[in-house]
């Protein structure tokens, strides 16, 4: 599995705002603290608003914290905002069996993130 830097930045801001205390956490403290880009970061927190998966407040006292509990929120909840899931190969002829391989990766890939929320990763 392929994992884009965009995806790995929003699961490191999400994990961020899974350790954080309770209130908002800024932008620029996420950025900080994950060495992530704040431009980046910030359409990175945008579409994972935009989801549900966190929620906003403005002014001098805003930021983002998770929308749900961090134990209500899956490594899949985030990687299928940010990435989608793959559509099916298709493979003519005697590479047909192909398709069905890499479609069984793709179960166990997804199984595997959606029994991962941020508690744990925040826990260990």
């Amino acid at each position: 599995m392929r994992i884009s830097a965009r995806t790995q930045y929003a699961l490191r801001a999400v994990t961020e705002l899974a350790a954080a205390p309770e209130g908002p956490v800024s932008a620029e403290r996420i950025a900080a603290a994950q060495g992530i880009p704040r431009r980046f970061l910030d359409n990175i927190l945008l579409q994972l608003r935009r989801a549900g998966l966190i929620r906003s407040q403005r002014g001098p006292d805003g930021g983002y914290w998770l929308a749900r509990e961090a134990s209500a929120i899956t490594l899949a909840d985030v990687i299928a905002v940010v990435e989608g899931w793959p559509s099916p190969d298709e493979y003519p002829g005697v590479a047909q069996p192909l398709a069905d391989v890499w479609a069984t990766i793709r179960e166990h890939e997804e199984k595997l993130l959606t029994e991962i929320t941020f508690a744990q990763i925040v826990s260990a």
